[in-house]
């Protein structure tokens, strides 16, 4: 994984094509790019997310964040129901107790969850 200006890009190698093939995640815009060695990987990298900057501004739209801290989550209604019942047993909204349940899973796999939140 590589990052730039708190964007991170998930990187491939392709046999095929004989280089790395890399692209932005976490936008609802496309930004890919690739290179034959991690020098130019890297700086098509830095371009991308530059040029998708500067273009952003150009036409004045706001660029997209990886993490918004929003996220809509489609789950059954029983779970739905359940979750809303223990948060109001636990007197916390729906919207807190789904931030708890989302703690205690990632903190039971602590290197998983290191690394993602140090990045």
């Amino acid at each position: 994984m590589m990052e730039y200006k708190g964007y991170h890009a998930d990187i491939k190698y392709s046999d095929e094509d004989k280089m790395f093939v890399g692209e932005v995640f976490g936008l609802n815009d496309t930004l890919g790019f690739h290179g034959t060695s991690v020098d130019e990987l890297e700086a098509m990298f830095h371009q991308s997310v530059d040029n998708y900057l500067q273009m952003c501004k150009e036409f004045g739209k706001e660029p997209d964040k990886e993490y918004r801290g929003r996220f809509n989550v489609r789950i059954p209604p029983l779970l739905h129901r359940a979750a809303a019942y223990y948060a109001r047993r636990r007197k916390v909204s729906l919207n807190e107790f789904v931030i708890i349940a989302l703690q205690n899973e990632c903190s039971s796999v602590a290197d998983v969850a290191d690394t993602l939140i140090r990045h």
